[in-house]
């Protein structure tokens, strides 16, 4: 085990920098997470962690092969992005999806740009056993630490890719559009427990016109009249629920 006393330390400002910058996050191919519960999920699922920071008590049955640091809790706070300060905090490798397959049941997500959302959905998805969430267009990162969050703890066990519009346009499954549009088809008249995939776009935006072409069908969720729109993260859990119910 380590001692570290200064803020300064080029890990600190290592772990710190996973936290606050995407394009840093994936030139070091890690992401940074935060909390005990987190921890042991992430032991639980084998996720590969490489840095550990405590303040508090060592937390326990952390891999051999993971680097273990005693900070102070100034320092941990130094590191945190969020308002509530952990005793822990840690890093793991972002994992590498592989290549789209497009098997089994996928759920779409195009320019979702909340974390919590994202990581929300995550969470979700992985309730629901759907076989992979894609990120299109100007998705959040799902490695941003208040998705990491939110997903607590899907993102060690959910299969998440970022894939292209070429990716979905070779997809071999029906895929269906979710739009308030007319002709859009009542989601619960839709086999969505066959191999399928859904899209869904941002709350304020919708699906883009591209992707829209690439659908079969639109398909709506049915609601009060006076009702415009859900939450993207609760018109998700609706739609992976319809593909897993069946």
């Amino acid at each position: 085990m380590e001692y570290i006393t200064s803020r300064k330390n080029p890990t600190i400002a290592h772990m710190k920098k996973l936290g606050t910058d995407r394009e840093y996050r994936y030139s070091c191919g890690e992401y940074l997470c935060q909390g005990h519960k987190l921890l042991i999920e992430a032991i639980k699922w084998k996720a590969e962690i490489q840095t550990v920071i405590f303040s508090g008590e060592i937390p326990e049955n952390i891999p051999d092969t993971a680097r273990i640091i005693k900070v102070t809790e100034d320092i941990i706070s130094a590191v945190s992005p969020m308002k509530s300060k952990p005793e822990v905090v840690f890093s793991c490798s972002i994992p590498d999806a592989g290549r789209p397959d497009g098997s089994g049941h996928v759920l779409i997500l195009e320019n979702v740009q909340d974390p919590g959302n994202v990581g929300t959905i995550l969470r979700t998805a992985n309730a629901f056993n759907i076989d992979s969430v894609w990120l299109l267009g100007d998705c959040s990162d799902p490695y941003n630490p208040k998705a990491v969050r939110a997903s607590m703890g899907a993102v060690f066990r959910q299969k998440v890719i970022q894939c292209t519009y070429d990716d979905v346009e070779d997809l071999k499954i029906p895929i269906y559009g979710t739009a308030l549009m007319d002709g859009a088809e009542d989601i619960r008249n839709v086999e969505l427990n066959l191999p399928s995939a859904v899209a869904m776009g941002s709350e304020g935006g919708g699906l883009s016109q591209r992707l829209l072409s690439i659908c079969r069908q639109c398909i709506i969720i049915p609601m009060m009249p006076s009702s415009e729109s859900l939450n993207v993260g609760v018109a998700a859990a609706i739609v992976m629920w319809e593909m897993f119910r069946k």
